[in-house]
């Protein structure tokens, strides 16, 4: 019985020094989400194709994709600023690491990363901030 107690006492020790790591982990910001959720409307009313591991898809299965990637990454404690949020979640994909595509209006493709950072610096500059 003597070593339960010591292993219980043990693993609370240790849950109890993680603890404070837990408590640590800082929520995502309200301005990052209210740029993100701006972001993720602008993918999904652009009526842009976005091309991801090797396939076109339209801006509502796009946005839907890098929103659940969003949500993933945002509980994880991963995403802590706007440009966080494009490059690990509206850039590439996770499982290959390839670079996703935009094509709109039948002009040329190009990165999304260099899409939503222009869409970004539009919309702060004319938010004024």
């Amino acid at each position: 019985m003597q070593l339960n107690v010591r292993a219980f006492l043990g693993a609370s020790a240790l849950a109890l020094g993680l603890l404070p790591m837990q408590l640590a982990r800082a929520e995502t910001p309200v301005s990052v989400k209210l740029e993100v959720n701006f972001l993720l409307g602008f993918i999904e009313g652009s009526e842009c194709a976005f091309y991801r591991n090797g396939t076109w898809h339209d801006s509502k299965a796009a946005q839907a994709h890098i929103r659940d990637k969003y949500k993933y990454l945002a509980a994880g404690n991963l995403i802590h600023s706007t440009e966080e949020f494009i490059d690990k979640a509206a850039s590439q994909s996770s499982l290959t690491g390839q670079a996703y595509q935009v094509k709109c209006n039948g002009g040329a493709a190009m990165e999304s990363k260099q899409w939503l950072r222009s869409e970004l610096a539009r919309m702060r500059q004319d938010r004024g901030s």
